[in-house]
């Protein structure tokens, strides 16, 4: 029998986590649609 489990949390980062999250994603989102584009 296959078991299917999930977990829902949720974020709760200060503004200095809030602006190294919005860089770190930032910076994944360009380099992916840099590659996609190729």
């Amino acid at each position: 029998m296959l078991v299917n489990k999930a977990y829902k949390f949720r974020l709760d980062p200060n503004k200095e986590q809030e602006i190294l999250i919005a860089k770190t994603i930032g910076c994944s989102r360009f380099e992916f649609n840099h590659f996609v584009a190729q």
